[in-house]
């Protein structure tokens, strides 16, 4: 098992919710996702500019 800390919390993983603590930080990271909390540098991406794969 790894020895870092919750990326969340920084407390000590736990292996059922890893790599988070417990099942709260890991819905506060879900939560930044679907927040735009988190992403990826560069300019905005366009709706006519992304192809739907079929």
């Amino acid at each position: 098992m790894s020895h870092r800390p919750c990326p969340i919390c920084k407390k000590p993983r736990n292996a059922q919710f890893t790599p988070f603590c417990s099942s709260r930080c890991r819905d506060r990271d879900l939560a930044q996702w679907f927040g735009d909390g988190y992403s990826v540098p560069g300019p905005p991406a366009q709706p006519e500019d992304i192809v739907r794969e079929e």
